[in-house]
């Protein structure tokens, strides 16, 4: 469970986080050199994400502020930040600059990725025709109905279970200009209950025209996956195809072996994985140019006494 760690980085700057309640803001560095990461003090303050947003923009020059990550709010396990979201919308004319944004960057002591309430993030991409990026972290409440945005390059979200509703409002959104897309599509147990049908729309790419890095991981489903990509029309313009995370044993990584070539690729990420030695060695003789990641890291399976085995994705809670 340790992939979901805090950012360092967005939109290639560095994160700073913005100091809590009780500590000087006078010698804060340039407003366009960092990400800033904007949080509740849940542990040492009772204040809120709202009222540190305030202090933010009362403290730094907003109008070259280029990334915002927000952080914790107050008992994000059972609040969602809707408030969050209005307060940025409402914002937007002081943020001419702003080109990416990530909501929920928490860690499990904060709270488990499955735990975080989210909500519609649509708004932000209506109040920011700018945006570029847009990062999401936890799946339960979370909406994306379909939107169309002419900025947007990279969109991320990462859940223990991705909802077939937010997987369907992607495949429905126009984003011509989108060459990074990542969902974490988890499992059924925290609200991963997308199905290969919901997929067939970003799979097609029509609406993506310029994709290039498509993730579609965590997930439980991952031979089906990746059996769905094996004969995906998208493939055929990808640079980096990533169905690492999740529960990916030999018979989807021999799907995908017997579907469309994959020599293009300059890199195919299978990480956490449950391939025996010769499906990986396949995988190396077939993909001699291709940048392989077959790292197993913690997938580790428990087989009960009746021989049944239970396999992980790399993050559910």
């Amino acid at each position: 469970m340790s992939y979901a760690t805090h950012l360092v980085s967005l939109y290639g700057l560095p994160v700073y986080s913005f100091p809590g309640p009780d500590a000087r803001t006078d010698d804060l560095p340039d407003a366009d050199g960092f990400a800033w990461r904007i949080t509740s003090d849940v542990h040492d303050s009772d204040e809120a994400w709202t009222a540190a947003f305030a202090r933010f923009c009362a403290a730094v020059d907003t109008t070259r502020v280029r990334a915002l990550i927000v952080g914790p709010w107050q008992e994000a396990y059972d609040t969602d930040p809707t408030v969050v979201v209005d307060a940025l919308v409402g914002a937007r004319d002081r943020f001419p600059a702003l080109r990416a944004l990530f909501v929920g960057d928490m860690e499990s002591e904060e709270c488990e990725i499955s735990w975080i309430n989210q909500t519609d993030v649509t708004p932000l991409l209506t109040a920011y025709p700018a945006l570029e990026e847009l990062g999401v972290r936890g799946g339960s409440g979370l909406e994306f109905p379909a939107v169309s945005h002419g900025a947007l390059r990279k969109l991320v979200i990462e859940t223990g279970g991705l909802g077939a509703e937010v997987v369907r409002g992607v495949g429905g959104s126009d984003l011509p200009a989108l060459d990074h897309l990542d969902l974490w599509l988890g499992t059924p147990d925290y609200g991963g209950d997308s199905e290969i049908t919901d997929l067939e729309p970003i799979l097609s790419g029509a609406r993506l025209p310029h994709l290039r890095h498509l993730a579609l991981r965590n997930s439980e489903m991952q031979d089906a996956v990746a059996a769905a990509v094996a004969s995906a029309p998208v493939v055929a313009r990808l640079e980096v195809l990533d169905l690492s995370m999740g529960i990916l044993t030999d018979e989807g990584a021999a799907a995908l072996l017997g579907g469309q070539p994959l020599t293009h690729l300059k890199k195919l990420d299978l990480h956490h994985h449950y391939l025996t030695e010769p499906l990986q060695d396949r995988l190396r003789q077939t993909l001699t140019g291709v940048e392989l990641d077959l790292d197993r890291d913690d997938a580790d399976e428990d087989t009960e006494d009746d021989g049944t085995v239970w396999r992980y994705v790399a993050v559910g809670e």
